[in-house]
């Protein structure tokens, strides 16, 4: 079973185009077209689904027209207006990722070399230009700039961001 955390949201299907199955796809990052994942993944009831593509091509560089596999007209492709787009983490490779997405890191445990672990990030709030993880610890809800200066180590395998946050940023 596909978790939230294994994922991170790449865009949104808009409507159908045309009669043929076709999905207008909004798009934040084109993961899909850099790597070789077959699939992408949207929520249906509660439960994350992977779809396979098809064929997809471009029609800006913020949007494509994707064409899943076994949906194969308008009405079927109806289904999949406005769900989120998913895509599985585990086929970013951050080492050659200039920029990995923040919500990669959603479902690390964030550990500070000052104060020990600090929780997990439950969610990053990228609503204006100062990014901020979102760590739950020990149900108080802890704001982090996500900021490259404050990470000194990424254990991918063991999903821990270990950090070095400067003293009063946090107030425990």
């Amino acid at each position: 079973m596909i978790e939230r955390e294994e994922l991170i949201k790449i865009g949104r299907f808009n409507k159908p185009h045309g009669v043929k199955g076709e999905l207008s796809f909004t798009f934040t990052d084109d993961v899909f077209d850099r790597t070789d994942c077959p699939y992408i993944v949207c929520e249906i009831d509660g439960i994350f689904v992977p779809f396979f593509i098809e064929e997809y091509r471009f029609k800006s560089d913020t949007t494509a027209l994707i064409k899943l596999e076994d949906v194969d007209n308008e009405t079927e492709a109806r289904a999949f207006s406005l769900l989120d787009v998913y895509f599985p983490k585990s086929y970013y490779d951050t080492e050659a990722e200039e920029e990995v997405p923040s919500d990669y890191f959603i479902g690390f445990t964030v550990v500070d070399s000052e104060l020990g672990e600090l929780g997990k990030i439950v969610a990053v709030d990228d609503s204006t230009e100062n990014v901020l993880f979102e760590i739950d610890h020990a149900g108080r809800e802890l704001l982090v700039p996500a900021v490259d200066e404050f990470v000194s180590e990424i254990d991918e395998e063991n999903r821990r961001l270990y950090m070095s946050i400067p003293e009063g940023l946090l107030t425990l």
